[in-house]
């Protein structure tokens, strides 16, 4: 079980970090603002269609909804348009180097704003990747148009580094409903701000390949990000999602033909080595589970021995409200749900 929400976190990089040169093909054509719309939009009305054709479903609750609110403003508007501008006046390749700072900010405010764990392996694995960032800004022609467009990354990778922060706060929730919702609201935000600035419609085919980018880079891959957050908690799943801009750069040197300049390799060596070590972290003492209730899909596991007051036809995993009785015991685990201890 411990290498499906890994499995979850990178298939969400994978997926996102393809559409950042995908998504730069369009960068040019198109108002920033109104890619961002068509992006989300194509996320949202994927998700919500496949919503309305599946069966179960995990509510979110009424004190969710803060939380979400606050994480579609910040990671569906004001990320997606700061990217798209970046996008604009830098290359695919640097920008997807770059979007490893959402990682190293995501784990910043999870430590020290949101106080989840971390111990001296995760903390030298965040520097590493700073280091491997830092390094690519002295890179000779890196910043041709000046230091804005990779200024406008860094702010998108602020913005989703508190996104995800807050969406970890909801992550027991239906993660296709979060990333539907999420979807939905910041692709109209984006759509009626561009109208309201007379961005000009691009097309019908330029229109369906950036919703068609937005539904697999944004949304599908959302939603395995949300699992991961449920399961590994903010910082962690921020460091398996900083091999999203490899992915990226890879694309971006094959297809959009952009050529690595000196410095980039080193750079992603150590961006590398700093994912990695976290990707092999083993977190194991005595803690102690506090009773609680809540609701969330699980299976019967050491923390999920409850009985039943309904007629269950025995699949797994499943979802209803469920208690957890108080428990000390000794494994190795990850910040979860139920492991979301100082």
């Amino acid at each position: 079980m411990r290498s499906l929400p890994i499995a979850s976190a990178l298939g969400a990089a994978f997926l996102f970090g393809a559409s950042t040169p995908a998504a730069k093909t369009l960068a040019g054509e198109m108002h920033p603002v109104l890619l961002a719309g068509l992006l989300y939009a194509g996320s949202g009305l994927g998700l919500g269609t496949w919503l309305l054709l599946r069966k179960e479903k995990v509510a979110l609750q009424r004190a969710d909804l803060g939380w979400l609110a606050g994480a579609v403003l910040a990671g569906g508007v004001i990320g997606p348009v700061l990217l798209m501008a970046g996008l604009a006046s830098t290359s695919a390749a640097n920008a997807s180097l770059l979007l490893n700072l959402e990682g190293v900010f995501t784990a910043l405010l999870a430590w020290f704003v949101f106080r989840e764990n971390f111990d001296r392996r995760i903390a030298i694995g965040m520097a590493l990747i700073v280091a491997g960032g830092a390094l690519l800004a002295f890179e000779p022609g890196a910043l041709q148009v000046g230091y804005l467009g990779a200024l406008a990354v860094a702010g998108a990778c602020f913005a989703w580094a508190v996104d995800n922060n807050l969406t970890r706060r909801i992550s027991a929730g239906d993660a296709t409903v979060i990333a539907a919702i999420k979807g939905l609201a910041a692709g109209g935000v984006n759509l009626s701000i561009a109208a309201a600035v007379g961005a000009s419609w691009p097309g019908v085919a330029k229109a369906t390949a950036a919703a068609s980018i937005g539904l697999l880079g944004y949304g599908v891959s959302l939603v395995l990000f949300v699992v991961a957050l449920r399961n590994l908690g903010a910082a962690r799943t921020g460091a398996y999602f900083s091999t999203a801009p490899f992915v990226g750069v890879a694309l971006a040197l094959l297809a959009l033909g952009e050529a690595p300049g000196m410095l980039f390799w080193p750079a992603a060596a150590l961006m590398l080595a700093g994912v990695w070590l976290h990707l092999t972290e083993r977190h194991e003492h005595e803690h102690l589970h506090e009773p609680m209730e809540h609701e969330h899909s699980h299976v019967h596991d050491k923390h999920h021995g409850h009985s039943h007051d309904f007629a269950w036809n025995g699949k797994e995993p499943h979802a209803h409200p469920h208690r957890h009785a108080r428990l000390v015991h000794r494994h190795p685990h990850y910040p979860d749900l139920h492991h979301r201890h100082h």
